[in-house]
């Protein structure tokens, strides 16, 4: 018998209406995908363009610099001629600066009310900063003024005050200094200072991406400093639309590296300063950072001694250690602005 090769089932001939099927089961795995890729395609593009909007939003207001207020009736109706000013530290956004005053409410809200400053996201400029305060402090009719300097807040807030009395005849009673360097030299990881301002001054502005993939190695190479959890935050946070520009962060840089506190030396008039921060500070040094600013304003000077023990991370964080923070302000304001004893607002109804 001759031989026949087995015929491959694959090859049969189809039988009647089968090429019509699957054609039909086709179709309707194509409609399927479609309808599928679709909706996929229009929620991304609506997803980036929500974000796209959000972007430009928030990036034309924060063109300019701006005071911030957080609302708080107790301060409003007791004091509405007094005001703290909190100066933001490097790299906080304007959200974080309104975290930091709520979190602080309780211990604030007993002298003045609560006011943070938002940094133009085109850069740091001191004349914009001071004008800014000045405008808010007469529309305010504000006769009486408390300052946080928030790290290198602390550098802003002691030049704001000396352009305030100098130009304005505006004197600030207090300065709150929060872990704040006195210098370039007192910021421990002092090296990329100069990398960093030479290119900003260069005209080179460093992409947000960039800027987010740096945040993340810093943040784990001072991961001792923060959990996982807040490193991963900080790191989003400086990757979204409401984090300060890469422009304002390379015009910190640069501030804080030209600083040159000696220059307001008798230029503050008669107004009170403290000094708090934590020995354990890993952005700071806090021995020699303290040192250094009593040297040169030793008559303002009313506290050194108090820290912030125990607070994670340990520099410059009121809103991660609220309960560490409040009693320390409590303490420094019953000790040196002392309120009336006796008798309290009375309502008439």
């Amino acid at each position: 018998m001759p031989y026949r090769a087995e015929a491959d089932p694959r090859e049969q001939p189809e039988q009647p209406g089968a090429h019509h099927a699957r054609l039909l089961a086709d179709a309707a795995a194509l409609k399927r995908f479609s309808r599928r890729g679709f909706l996929a395609g229009a929620g991304t593009s609506a997803l980036l363009a929500a974000d796209m909007l959000v972007t430009r939003r928030v990036q034309a207001e924060r063109r300019v610099t701006k005071i911030l207020q957080v609302a708080d009736d107790f301060a409003d109706a007791y004091y509405p001629n007094a005001s703290w000013f909190l100066f933001p530290g490097f790299k906080t956004s304007w959200e974080e600066s309104l975290w930091i005053l709520n979190t602080l409410r309780g211990a604030l809200n007993k002298r003045g009310q609560l006011a943070a400053v938002g940094y133009s996201n085109q850069g740091l400029d001191i004349d914009e900063v001071v004008i800014t305060v000045i405008e808010h402090v007469r529309a305010k009719k504000l006769t009486k003024l408390f300052f946080y300097g928030h790290s290198f807040g602390g550098m802003v807030a002691t030049q704001v005050a000396a352009r305030l009395l100098e130009l304005y005849g505006v004197e600030v009673e207090f300065i709150l200094l929060d872990c704040s360097p006195y210098s370039r030299s007192d910021v421990l990881d002092e090296s990329w200072f100069d990398g960093v301002v030479f290119l900003y001054e260069s005209g080179f502005r460093v992409p947000s991406v960039l800027r987010g993939s740096y945040e993340l190695g810093e943040r784990v190479i001072h991961k001792d400093e923060r959990t996982w959890r807040q490193i991963f935050d900080q790191t989003m946070e400086q990757l979204s639309p409401i984090a300060p520009s890469s422009v304002l962060i390379q015009s910190e840089s640069a501030y804080i590296y030209h600083f040159d506190g000696n220059r307001f030396v008798d230029q503050l008039g008669g107004i009170r300063m403290a000094y708090i921060g934590n020995p354990k500070d890993g952005t700071v040094r806090y021995q020699t950072a303290k040192d250094a600013w009593v040297a040169a304003f030793a008559p303002h000077f009313v506290s050194t001694d108090l820290q912030t023990d125990g607070a994670l991370p340990a520099h410059a964080s009121p809103g991660w250690n609220p309960l560490i923070y409040r009693p320390i302000v409590e303490r420094l304001m019953d000790d040196f602005f002392p309120l009336p004893r006796g008798g309290s607002k009375v309502t008439v109804f």
